[in-house]
């Protein structure tokens, strides 16, 4: 079965940002997307920055094609202008997280889409669950041939792009004791989870070919991988980061992913190999990032050697600091070292949890962030009333 990769400009970029939809009087989520989005097709129907997704909570930014990782960002900030006075008028508001802390997953609908709808069916009890925000990032590969040594290669760094972007601590009003517990709870679905490496494209033909005809997949974007390639497209599409509550965040992730592909693809370039691991140490990193997050030490390399994610960070973006010169993307790429010095997602939802007794907090917080387009220390609204957000009532939800 050939499977054509469509051409594509080197290192163009496309984000992808799910953002749930909060009723500002509960804090729960509202399933309202069908209309916001009957909204939004009234007033500007030539609209493509905002997309359903699965469940009607939720609300999708795509960005356009860009070039630099600021013209994808002023691209979903675009799409939150348009969206913010439909749903003001609705009395929701907007944020992102891998979870909602404390919703619960079997009160949620489906969009009526025939696609979804079968994978519940199929899915049953795990499909029910997938109450779960992504970040996904495209990056452009002008090659076929390099696609699956760049997929390997990304591989290599799957579990600090985890953790840097982990903010799905809480579950169902439940503390899990993971900082991703979205990667838990996704992986359960068929063909979620780590990617299978290749080496050959004939391999990922024959692959998709025994999915298809063992009737495991009817289309090739059901392959779920935390990295895939996008042949209708022409990418790589990084899958295994949490929706961010703000832009700023998406932009430091964006440009770590966008500055490792084209570092890998000079490589290419050169005629020299990329590094890869096992599939048993790609699996084995990805739960240590799922649990314990910024605090993670990791597998980084094929022989076994490991080493905290601080210094693995550091070292990865002190390398990346010529490409994002190149790519016009260092203030974005900078922005990391802010974020963790701040705390990452799942890092300011318990601090804001552990200060406030309160899940409806958290969510405050995070809606908070998103009004701000920043990460905000957690005492800024922990306790008190906070600019774009309600003050958060004593709750029962720790």
């Amino acid at each position: 079965m050939a499977i054509s990769f469509a051409q594509s400009e080197r290192s163009t970029l496309g984000v992808e940002w799910e953002l749930q939809l909060i009723d500002v009087d509960s804090e729960d989520l509202r399933q309202c997307a069908e209309a916001i989005l009957g909204e939004i097709s009234a007033r500007y129907p030539n609209d493509t920055l905002i997309h359903g997704e699965m469940l009607r909570n939720t609300i999708e930014l795509v960005s356009r094609k860009q070039t630099r990782v600021r013209d994808a960002i002023a691209d979903l900030n675009e799409g939150l202008d348009l969206l913010r006075p439909v749903t003001s008028a609705l009395r929701v508001d907007l944020t992102g997280a891998g979870s909602h802390p404390f919703a619960n997953p079997a009160h949620q609908r489906v969009s009526d889409s025939e696609r979804y709808a079968e994978l519940v069916n199929r899915t049953q009890f795990w499909g029910r669950q997938m109450l779960l925000f992504g970040t996904h990032v495209h990056v452009g590969i002008e090659d076929r041939s390099k696609v699956l040594p760049l997929l390997g290669f990304l591989a290599t760094h799957l579990g600090r792009l985890q953790a840097l972007s982990a903010s799905s601590p809480y579950w169902a009003s439940t503390d899990t004791g993971y900082c991703d517990n979205r990667a838990m709870v996704f992986q359960q679905l068929p063909t979620a989870g780590v990617p299978q490496l290749f080496t050959r494209w004939e391999e990922l033909e024959g692959y998709t070919q025994d999915m298809k005809k063992t009737g495991i997949i009817s289309k090739f974007d059901e392959i779920r991988w935390d990295i895939r390639p996008s042949p209708r497209l022409g990418t790589l599409e990084v899958r295994v980061c949490d929706s961010a509550s703000n832009v700023a965040e998406i932009g430091a992730i964006t440009a770590l992913i966008h500055c490792l592909v084209e570092y890998g693809s000079r490589i290419l370039d050169r005629g020299e190999e990329l590094p890869r691991t096992s599939p048993w140490f790609l699996a084995e990193n990805k739960w240590r990032a799922a649990r314990y997050g910024m605090d993670a030490v990791l597998i980084e390399d094929i022989h076994g050697n490991e080493r905290h994610i601080d210094d693995l960070l550091d070292e990865t973006v002190r390398e990346l600091e010529p490409i994002a010169d190149d790519l016009q993307c260092q203030e974005e790429l900078d922005f990391i070292h802010t974020l963790r010095s701040i705390g990452v997602g799942y890092q300011r939802q318990k601090a804001v949890a552990d200060g406030s007794g309160s899940l409806e907090a958290v969510v405050a917080h995070l809606r908070a962030e998103t009004a701000a387009g920043r990460p905000l220390a957690p005492q800024v609204t922990a306790g008190t009333t906070t600019e774009g957000a309600r003050s958060p009532r004593p709750g029962n939800r720790k």
